[in-house]
């Protein structure tokens, strides 16, 4: 599987890589029940594939406790990257995911996350979220580095979006940056380049336009997008449009890698076979961003 360095890190990542959120359980964000024997086989088979980043959350449900259980004694064979900031409330038949922006609470999230994945360490810790006005009132990059400097992290980064990132790329001061894009997503399409720039490792998130038709946030939105782009007229023949989607995001030459989560082994098969096809071709990519932009599906400059 290809690979590509996560900028200054050093770290050779997978390009596809794996999202745990997957497997949050339906406690959180409305997710789907999953048991734990087929938690085990998802993840172990990500590991099999030879994907070799993997991404969590201390609030993404049971996540960070499946991998404990499953794959903690697997921990040489991936790069493991987790978020803080994150608060869980127990609201009876689900619960409630807020933040809480503090020294103590990062601390605590850290040493929880460890004990839940059974491991020392982290390879990245990201801050999940906060405005630039959070995270300067709560000195959050100090607290990263504390964490870093006690060895329970190697790199420290953020998962951020605009209107936040302009200040953060500023800041110089994050090894990872972890920015939504996808062909329906273009927003972020000059920032990941703009961040990359700082020497950054680049980690995508919603890189197949977050799943099928009908799924997902906003999915009507991003699928009336491709129709009017007439985004089919570009796939080769037998091509699913979440594989055009995750070779797209392939092609952007400043991603190390991207996000793609599942809990059915059928559907990371799927996402393996088109990620071994490699970036779409120069001019296809090309095209899908000329169409994309006639329809107003553009990046925002930087």
């Amino acid at each position: 599987m290809d690979k590509a360095t996560l900028g200054r890190t050093g770290l050779e990542v997978t390009k596809l890589s794996y999202g745990a959120m997957e497997i949050r359980g339906p406690r959180v964000w409305s997710g789907r029940p999953v048991d734990d024997a087929d938690a085990g086989r998802i993840l172990h088979a990500v590991l099999d594939s030879g994907i070799n980043f993997i991404d969590t959350s201390y609030d993404y449900g049971r996540s960070e406790e499946l991998i404990g259980r499953f794959i903690s004694h697997r921990r040489d064979e991936f790069i493991l990257a987790t978020k803080c900031g994150c608060s869980v409330a127990d609201c009876g038949d689900h619960d409630e995911t807020s933040h809480i922006w503090t020294r103590d609470n990062l601390l605590h999230n850290i040493d929880t996350s460890l004990m839940r994945m059974k491991t020392d360490y982290v390879d990245v810790l990201q801050l999940h979220g906060p405005t630039v006005q959070q995270a300067d009132e709560g000195q959050l990059v100090d607290v990263l580095k504390e964490i870093q400097a006690s060895g329970k992290a190697r790199f420290i980064g953020v998962s951020s979006y605009l209107p936040n990132l302009p200040a953060f790329v500023d800041w110089g001061a994050f090894d990872t940056f972890q920015l939504p894009y996808s062909a329906l997503e273009r927003e972020h399409e000059d920032w990941v380049t703009k961040a990359a720039e700082t020497g950054a490792g680049i980690i995508v998130r919603g890189g197949v336009g977050q799943g099928e038709p009908g799924i997902g946030r906003g999915s009507e939105d991003r699928w009336n997008a491709w129709e009017k782009a007439k985004l089919d007229d570009l796939l080769e023949h037998g091509e699913q449009r979440t594989g055009f989607l995750l070779r797209f995001t392939l092609a952007h030459p400043s991603m190390a890698t991207t996000i793609v989560g599942t809990k059915n082994p059928a559907h990371l098969a799927e996402n393996l076979r088109y990620a071994d096809l490699g970036p779409l071709p120069s001019d296809v990519y090309a095209e899908a961003k000329k169409r994309l932009d006639t329809i107003g599906r553009t990046a925002i400059s930087v």
